[in-house]
Parts: structure tokens; sequence; C-alpha cells
């Protein structure tokens, strides 16, 4: 497959349905889903003005929506500057490793430096091989391990 012209942009109220069924499927590669009124109160905070929420990119080609981002920006302990969170990161299985994900990546990278955010971190799971192999040339593996409220 030729390389696709990606155009890497902000969220828009008219994109809730593809949003939707992009966030669906990187659910379910996870092996989770939520309910309907999450879809529509993250959604809701994605296109808000609160500096807490989270941001939105999305990645489209050919007029159809084939990629999905989330961040936010926090305040870190250790720094004066907040920090970036990218908490959801999903390209669609068919552009996968056409250079859709490292668009999203730079993009967010580029939100953190408008915002004065010097670090960008994000989590992924051990067993996601495909994403690892990117992660691994445009970031660096960390040594934490992450515990949760059980």
């Amino acid at each position: 497959m030729s390389q696709p012209d990606v155009t890497v942009r902000a969220l828009r109220a008219e994109d809730k349905e593809a949003w939707r069924e992009l966030w669906k499927a990187y659910l379910a590669f996870y092996e989770t889903t939520v309910p309907d009124e999450v879809y529509d109160s993250t959604f809701d905070r994605l296109l808000g003005d609160d500096p807490r929420d989270f941001n939105a990119l999305v990645a489209e080609s050919g007029g159809a929506l084939v990629g999905l981002t989330h961040y936010l920006f926090h305040r870190h302990a250790w720094k004066i500057e907040e920090v970036c969170y990218l908490q959801d990161l999903y390209a669609a299985p068919e552009v996968r490793g056409l250079g859709v994900g490292r668009k999203l990546i730079e993009a967010v990278y580029a939100e953190a430096d408008r915002h004065g955010a010097p670090t960008v971190y994000w989590l992924t799971q051990d067993f996601n091989e495909t994403a690892r192999r990117l992660y691994d040339r445009i970031g660096a593996l960390t040594p934490f391990i992450k515990y949760q409220r059980g």
C-alpha cells in the first residue's frame, strides 16, 4: 500500500460518529468497553474548554478519519512546567505501518511544545508489539511499572 495522504487536525463536532467508531475499535483492542454515556461525556469534554480536560487530534485521509489521539496537560511535582500525558492513540488497521501513528504523536509533541510542556509520556501494554516498534523509534522506554488501585 502506498503512503496515504494524511492530515492531522483538531477533533470537530461533526466527527462524533467516526470518532466513536475509532475509539470503540481502540477499546476493543484492549478488550474493554465503556457505557454509551462515557462516549458522550468524553466527546463533550474533548470539545469543551476546560483546561483540565483532554484534547483530541484526529488523522484524516481521503475524507475519512483513520486515527485519533487523546492527550492532556497536567502539573507535575518535579517540574515547574506542566507535562503532557498521551492517553489514547489509535490508527485504523488498514493504515497501520504507514506513518499515521507517528504523525499523531508528532502532532502531540508540537502541541506540548506550544503549551511549554517539556515532557510527553504514554503507556502501552507489553504485548502491543506493532505500536512498540514505533514507540521505540520516537520515544524512550522508561523503567517504570504501572500500579493502580485494585
